[in-house]
């Protein structure tokens, strides 16, 4: 698939710019979330009481979310798309004195079987990066009965107002009815569906909102 490669690709080319700030979420005490850094207590991404769940991070990138909640003795697995990426996790697995399971691989297919998690778990990770239509589905398959999916990814409005080409404007230069997947050159393929079409996405996979 196209966007795989294009995404391995991109993140094996950044992931150096990547690795202080994996070291600095790696060091963080109280787990936040997204690009203004949230913190749980005023944001609960994830459940407060993670202990003895079997949880999946897809696109775990410098893995620093599963390493929080390996700390709060959850049992994590990570998979992302880029070797790069997670080479970075190993060494900062090993400087913090944290392990758990990496896998290098899509998170569209993830080779677990049916119901071996309690928790799924994507920051900026899957979330984006993957096609909906095939990680969300991914994602309920992995999930044992009565598990919990957690995502986060940017918001629509910013991407209705986001050229192809540079940062965000204060001005809408695209329909929302031409969401889905954006190519940013040089850069990736993002997905970004409408919220009606998200909704029904997770509704028809079993999932409650």
């Amino acid at each position: 698939m196209d966007h795989v490669s294009i995404n391995r690709a991109y993140w094996d080319g950044v992931a150096a710019d990547w690795v202080e700030r994996g070291r600095r979420n790696w060091a963080a005490v109280e787990m936040s979330w997204g690009a203004w850094a949230i913190p749980q207590a005023d944001l609960p991404f994830v459940p407060d009481d993670v202990g003895d769940m079997d949880v999946i991070e897809l696109g775990c990138g410098t893995a620093y979310v599963s390493g929080w909640l390996a700390r709060r003795g959850a049992r994590p697995v990570g998979i992302d798309n880029s070797g790069e990426q997670l080479a970075t996790a190993r060494a900062l697995q090993a400087e913090f004195g944290i392990e758990f399971p990496l896998i290098h691989g899509n998170a569209e297919q993830v080779p677990y079987p049916d119901g071996s998690f309690d928790f799924a778990v994507s920051e900026y990770g899957a979330a984006i990066w993957c096609d909906p239509y095939r990680w969300i589905p991914e994602a309920a398959r992995l999930l044992r009965p009565g598990g919990r999916l957690a995502f986060l990814g940017n918001s629509l409005l910013s991407m209705l107002c986001t050229p192809d080409q540079g940062p965000c404007t204060p001005t809408l230069v695209r329909s929302y009815d031409g969401l889905g997947l954006m190519h940013w050159e040089g850069e990736g393929a993002e997905f970004h569906l409408p919220h009606g079409e998200m909704i029904n996405l997770l509704l028809r996979c079993g999932f409650r909102i």
